[in-house]
């Protein structure tokens, strides 16, 4: 492993390569997504797959 891909895990502190990592949006913070689960209460993935744009109402009613 190249030292320049290493990283430390901010919630339990193990060397990983970055590049590696399963956790798809910190990649640079977490080994993993089960500690970025864990740090955050929740993984930015989990919260981007819930995501719903709504069209407010009134956009409608004054376009017509």
């Amino acid at each position: 492993m190249d030292s320049t891909n290493i990283c430390i895990c901010k919630r339990c502190a193990m060397r990983y390569d970055w590049r590696r990592s399963p956790s798809s949006s910190l990649k640079m913070t977490y080994c993993g997504s089960l500690c970025e689960r864990a740090d955050l209460g929740f993984t930015i993935e989990a919260l981007l797959t819930n995501f719903h744009v709504v069209r407010p109402a009134w956009r409608e009613l004054l376009a017509a």
